[in-house]
């Protein structure tokens, strides 16, 4: 696991946490000199999906404690802020609720949370990854069905490929595997309210009503920003409007 770090150290600290199978830099490109000017943003990159390691990465629980051991060692535990793109969203919802260290705004970018048992989990995996694995080895879409799918999301379906990072045929597929397979199946508790600590959720309405319910299930007192958008649209389309309600809440 790498963490990237930017703007002045003596500033406030954001951590910025990747979706899945996301390079960092593509991830956040749009947003890190933005942040830098107020904020000493930190960008997490995953084991098995930096280039400049040969590791994979094994579960969320374990890169979970990595992340703790990191702010603990140079950040005395606390840190200011913590976004997580989608995946990185549990992330932020598990560091937050298992108090090792302290968060005073975490935000969950559009997350959808799914969790599922060890058996609907390896099926789904299973499925999943012919699909999504060859977009990360090779940057492209495996079929042109898909690529026609893509294409006619225009821009924002253009920019969501962007967000991966090109072709990385450093990353296995037993990483993407072990990736996929873990958020699913590592519980989230319900009701997650710790003292000092704000939850803020960017709620893409086009996801679907449902995230509305889940949200309210996992976070005691979640803020919704409802966004009339696709999932991390406001990241990869209007990173200026990201930058904007970010700060606001932090």
């Amino acid at each position: 696991m790498k963490f990237y770090s930017f703007g002045n150290i003596n500033a406030p600290v954001f951590m910025l946490l990747p979706g899945t199978c996301c390079h960092w830099k593509s991830n956040f490109e749009k947003v890190i000199p933005s942040l830098s000017d107020t904020y000493h943003v930190i960008c997490v990159s995953y084991d098995g999906f930096d280039e400049t390691e040969k590791t994979e990465f094994t579960t969320m629980l374990e890169e979970t404690e990595k992340i703790e051991n990191y702010i603990i060692e140079h950040f005395s535990g606390h840190i200011h802020a913590a976004y997580g793109c989608s995946l990185g969203g549990s992330f932020v919802g598990l560091l937050v609720a298992r108090k090792k260290i302290h968060i005073d705004y975490g935000i969950l970018g559009s997350s959808d949370l799914d969790q599922a048992s060890p058996f609907t989990a390896k099926l789904q995996t299973t499925l999943l990854l012919p699909l999504i694995y060859p977009v990360i080895r090779d940057g492209k879409m495996p079929f042109r069905f898909l690529q026609k799918r893509v294409e006619k999301r225009g821009e924002y379906g253009k920019a969501f490929m962007e967000m991966f990072g090109g072709a990385r045929p450093y990353i296995t597929k037993q990483g993407c595997k072990n990736q996929f397979y873990s958020d699913l199946i590592t519980p989230m508790p319900d009701h997650i309210d710790v003292e000092e600590t704000e939850i803020h959720i960017f709620y893409a309405l086009k996801m679907g009503e449902q995230y509305r319910s889940r949200y309210k299930q996992h976070f005691a007192h979640p803020i919704l920003h409802e966004q009339d958008l696709q999932h991390e649209e406001l990241l990869v389309c209007y990173p200026d409007k990201w930058v904007e309600l970010v700060k606001s809440i932090t």
